[in-house]
């Protein structure tokens, strides 16, 4: 990692604004200095706020030009379902390992080597399928190796935020990356679509290979001033950098990490599975639509995330974020029944909208909350943890796919929205760790540690 991000004085408090002189939040109420375009002026975020962007552009068109050409070559859909399995199943089988990699290991050092990865995989593949333009093996190894390469990219860019900004400012920074991630959740597809008919699927992989070369270049620009020097090698470094296991223990014995966690895992098992596998069937069945259709519903999801990326933005104050969090999964159960009860197609674009906009709130304000409640050395393996829901993506979409056979579409998101608002409220009575939780005192803490 280079030297000066180790700086021979130690980085401001996690609760003063890098640069502003600010002192300390006092309990109960946030620093000011903490909004969108503070953030922004933070040395380095600026590039790594651009470098998550064009990691998930790339991502977008590996997505899109992967799930056409592997339908296009065999027309079937357990063929497509087998592809994001091994992907699926590459990301969730090493995440363990990645985590414990980003805490032992320098991180600028890591987005370098994560960065090249990819670059050289999309080159490589890229000449493949210019050589051997109708086989299907080549796609399921990409689709692994590339799934590699996230395992260890989802919770090395998470972790590295901390070292370029300070904890007060990580909501705001948090809120802009995952505005970035809707955006290309609207625009990406798309990107990836017309660059397939511009200059080929072989084409598509080599327009990855650039956009990850280009990420290459934002990490030289990067600035990391609360960045920590590696640990001294030896017992006591073995002992603070331990095994996985250590994350588990961590969140074991905490319970806002654990109740935060717990949350999360209601996105891949309630909340996705209205945004993935049940928009098709409304297009087709209750709308009477096609692809058209499809589309117009999946892009009112993005477009409400980036409301809601931006509404959150501009709540840089709003200290109760535990309430916050709880107040957007009851607004996505109320858009999720509505949208089962929609008599009209704008009706139910207009409730995909407002789903779009709560989920991201939902969304990054757990983030921020779970990230808030780790400690720098073992946010790595902790971040990995999380990650593991990604695996319980099929469960949701499976739950959702035979519900709708056996009981019809509307009946599945009513039962979602239904699951959802009683969890909610029942954390809300249960949980008081959630309830009670205030983002100004989970910055000053982790400024104690």
């Amino acid at each position: 990692m280079a030297a000066d991000s180790h700086p021979a004085t130690p980085p401001p408090e996690a609760g003063t604004l890098a640069g502003t002189g600010a002192a300390a939040a006092t309990p109960g109420k946030p620093e000011a200095g903490i909004g969108p375009v503070d953030v922004l002026r933070a040395p380095g975020f600026a590039w790594f706020f651009a470098g998550t962007t064009l990691t998930n552009t790339a991502h977008w068109i590996q997505s899109v030009t992967l799930s056409w050409l592997v339908y296009d070559l065999t027309s079937s859909g357990t063929m497509l379902g087998t592809l994001n399995l091994v992907r699926s199943l590459a990301t969730v089988g090493l995440i363990s390992f990645a985590g414990v990699l980003v805490d032992r290991l320098p991180r600028r050092g890591l987005l370098y080597a994560t960065s090249l990865w990819l670059v050289a995989l999309s080159f490589t593949f890229g000449f493949v399928m210019m050589g051997y333009p109708a086989a299907v093996w080549p796609l399921f190894l990409y689709s692994f190796l590339g799934g590699a390469g996230e395992a260890v990219c989802r919770p090395l860019r998470e972790t590295v935020l901390f070292s370029i900004v300070p904890r007060s400012q990580a909501p705001g920074a948090l809120a802009l990356l995952h505005t970035g991630w809707a955006v290309m959740r609207s625009i990406g597809p798309a990107i990836g679509g017309f660059l397939i008919l511009w200059i080929g699927p072989a084409g598509n992989f080599f327009a990855q290979a650039v956009a990850y070369a280009l990420v290459t270049l934002t990490v030289v620009k990067l600035k990391m001033p609360y960045d920590r020097a590696p640990e001294p090698r030896g017992r006591g470094a073995r002992k603070a950098r331990g095994s996985f296991r250590e994350g588990w223990a961590y969140i074991l014995s905490q319970p806002a990490t654990l109740a935060f966690l717990g949350l999360s895992w209601l996105l891949p098992l309630v909340i996705i599975p209205n945004f993935s596998a049940l928009p098709p069937i409304y297009a087709r069945d209750i709308f009477d639509g096609g692809p058209d259709v499809l589309g117009t519903l999946l892009s009112a999801i993005g477009v409400g995330g980036i409301a809601g990326g931006l509404a959150l933005t501009a709540l840089g104050r709003c200290d109760r974020r535990g309430l916050l969090q709880l107040g957007a999964l009851l607004l996505l159960a109320a858009s999720f029944a509505l949208f089962a009860l929609s008599v009209s197609f704008w009706m139910g674009v207009a409730l995909m909208a407002l789903a779009g906009f709560a989920e991201m709130i939902y969304l990054t304000t757990n983030a921020t909350l779970l990230q808030l409640s780790v400690p720098d050395e073992l946010r790595g393996r902790v971040t990995g943890i999380v990650s593991l829901r990604s695996g319980l993506m099929p469960v949701g979409a499976f739950i959702a796919g035979i519900g709708s056979d056996l009981f019809g579409p509307r009946t599945m998101s009513m039962a979602f929205a239904v699951a959802l608002a009683a969890i909610t409220v029942g954390v809300y009575f249960a949980v008081p760790v959630v309830r009670e939780y205030r983002l100004s005192e989970a910055v000053e803490e982790m400024g104690a540690r």
